[in-house]
C-alpha cells in the first residue's frame, strides 16, 4: 500500500511552544441532573471527591485531587478541559496571549493557579499549575497470565473483583473540529502537543490526528489529545485507564448490568494499540475504558496512515455508524452551511469522504 501524503502545515511541531502541557489535569462538563451523572460516573469506576452546591467534582485513583467536574445547567454540554504546567512562569507566559486571563486562584479540591484560555474550536482551557499532590487511592495489582512458556499461576484461579473497574488515571480526550489547521497549531503552539500519528484523506489534509505531550526521553501516552476533522467542534469521547484487560471486560459487566448503553466494543485499537471499550452517559457522551496503550518518548516521528474506517480497530466489533454520526438537528445543519461556507478546511467532498467512511 503507498503512503499518503500529508499536503497541509498541520500537524507539525512546534518549534518553540508558549508551554509545555505535562499532563490532562481535568475535564468540564455541565449537566442537567448531578445525581444521574455521578450514578453513571460512579458505575464507570471513577470517585466522588465533593459534591457540593451545583459543582461535581470525581477522581482517579493516581495522585490527582480530581480529573473530572460538573456543573448543573439546563443543557448538557462539553465545557472543555484542564491542562497542567511544569513551571509558574509558563503561566505568565500563557496570560500574555491575546483573550487570555490573568493568573488566578483556585478555590477548588487540590487549589493552584490557573490561566484561563479559548481554543480556536470554541472550548474552554484551563492550564494550571501548583495543584495539590494527594494520596493515590489504592487499586488491585494487574492479574498474572499463563502463557504455553510460563505458567506464573499455578494451583490458582483468576477471580477478578466483579465491581465497577479502578480508574487508573484520565488518558485523553478526542474532540471534533471544523477549523482543523487553526486547532491543531493552537495547540502545538501554545501547549507545545507534538503529532503521533496522523490519517489523511485522499485529498492529502488529515482526518485524524493523534497528539502527545512532549516531555523528552519520559516516556507518555501515544496521545493526550486527539483532533477529528468534520464540520462542527463537538466533543468525541473522553478515555480512562484501567489496570488490565479483565478490568476493561468486568467494567462491560457491570455497565451492562446496571442498565447503560454500550456504545462500541471490546476490541484494540491500531493507532495508540489500546484495548478498549467505550460506554455512553445518559447525555450520550462517549467514555472509554481502555489498557495496554503505546508509551512515545520525544523521539518517535510522525507516523502517516490512509484515513478509514477499518483503521480504527485490530480486532473486535467494527466501529458502528453510530458512533460517529451526528444527530442532524436545526443548528447542526445551520453549522454545516455556514462552514462550507466560510471555513476552508471545511468542504463538500471531504464531508462525503468522511460519511462514506463511516457508514460502512
Amino acid at each position: 500500500m503507498t503512503t499518503p501524503v500529508l499536503k497541509t502545515a498541520q500537524p507539525v511541531r512546534h518549534r518553540n511552544p508558549t508551554a509545555k502541557a505535562t499532563s490532562m489535569a481535568y475535564l468540564l462538563f455541565e449537566r442537567p441532573n448531578l445525581d444521574e451523572a455521578e450514578r453513571f460516573l460512579n458505575d464507570f469506576g471513577l470517585l466522588t471527591v465533593q459534591k457540593k452546591g451545583d459543582t461535581l467534582y470525581l477522581r482517579a485513583t493516581d495522585s490527582a485531587p480530581w480529573c473530572y467536574r460538573i456543573g448543573k445547567a439546563d443543557k448538557a454540554r462539553f465545557v472543555g478541559m484542564g491542562f497542567t504546567v511544569a513551571k509558574r512562569e509558563d503561566l505568565a507566559a500563557l496570560s500574555r496571549i491575546p483573550g487570555a486571563s490573568s493568573i488566578e486562584e483556585l478555590d477548588v479540591p487540590g487549589g493552584g493557579e490557573m490561566v484561563r484560555l479559548t481554543d480556536p474550536n470554541g472550548f474552554r482551557i484551563e492550564v494550571v499549575f501548583g495543584r495539590a499532590v494527594i494520596g493515590s487511592t489504592p487499586h488491585r495489582a494487574p492479574l498474572s497470565a499463563n502463557h504455553d512458556i510460563a505458567t506464573p499461576r499455578v494451583n490458582s484461579t483468576q477471580r477478578p473483583p466483579v465491581m465497577p473497574p479502578e480508574i487508573l488515571k484520565l488518558g485523553h480526550v478526542a474532540i471534533e473540529v471544523a477549523e482543523y489547521q487553526k486547532v491543531c497549531a493552537w495547540y502545538t503552539q501554545h501547549l507545545g502537543m507534538i503529532p503521533s500519528d496522523v490519517q489523511v484523506l485522499p485529498d492529502g489534509s488529515p482526518g485524524v490526528s493523534f497528539m502527545r505531550l512532549d516531555l523528552g526521553e519520559t516516556p507518555v501516552d501515544h496521545h493526550t489529545l486527539a483532533l477529528v476533522q468534520t464540520f462542527r467542534a463537538a466533543y468525541s469521547h473522553s478515555a480512562f485507564e484501567v489496570v488490565d484487560v479483565d478490568a476493561v471486560g468486568m467494567g462491560q459487566r457491570v455497565l451492562r448490568e446496571r442498565g447503560w448503553h454500550h456504545a462500541w466494543g471490546i476490541g484494540r485499537h491500531i493507532l495508540g494499540s489500546q484495548i478498549f471499550d467505550y460506554w455512553s452517559d445518559p447525555w450520550g457522551a462517549h467514555h472509554e475504558h481502555y489498557c495496554d496503550g503505546d508509551v512515545f518518548t520525544t523521539d518517535v516521528p510522525m507516523g502517516v496512515h490512509p484515513f478509514s474506517a477499518q483503521s480504527m480497530s485490530q480486532w473486535g466489533q467494527a466501529m458502528p455508524a453510530s458512533f460517529v454520526k451526528p444527530k442532524l438537528t436545526f443548528d447542526a445543519i445551520k453549522t454545516l452551511v455556514h462552514n462550507l461556507r466560510t471555513v476552508p478546511d471545511v468542504t463538500l467532498q471531504k464531508i462525503k469522504i468522511l460519511a462514506r467512511s463511516f457508514s460502512k
